[in-house]
């Protein structure tokens, strides 16, 4: 049986890369890139941005490939991805509080965390 909670996972974790990379590149990267910030913030900030690109995009493979193809060595590598997306919340959360406005992307993020971990319960009645 197919673990379903890592499928949910990944395809969540997709709609977010794409949300991400694409109305997130919109309306934030495209102003900071335009604003009159140091050169060297800019090249910084949008590198650390690139980062969080492809971290989303190839943990949305980790998930949905062990949807897939389970493998019960790959069962530490999804805990872990899991513990960070139920920490990287935390992050959004304070900033909002700090700076009293609203980032809303903790809303995407917790659920991944909870899926992957649900996830890695169920790795147990995966065949070897």
């Amino acid at each position: 049986m197919k673990n379903i909670f890592l499928f949910l996972a990944g395809i969540l974790n997709l709609f977010t890369a794409l949300i991400h990379t694409f109305a997130g590149q919109s309306s934030l990267i495209s102003p900071l890139l335009s604003s009159t910030i140091e050169k060297q913030v800019q090249t910084e900030l949008l590198a650390v941005w690139h980062m969080v690109t492809l971290f989303l995009f190839f943990t949305s493979a980790a998930f949905l490939l062990n949807f897939f193809r389970p493998k019960l060595e790959c069962k530490a590598v999804i805990q872990f991805v899991s513990y960070l997306y139920l920490l990287f919340p935390i992050s959004f959360i304070v900033v909002s509080l700090l700076y009293q406005s609203f980032a809303s992307q903790w809303i995407l993020l917790l659920p991944i965390g909870v899926l992957g971990l649900l996830g890695v319960k169920k790795y147990h009645s995966i065949p070897n």
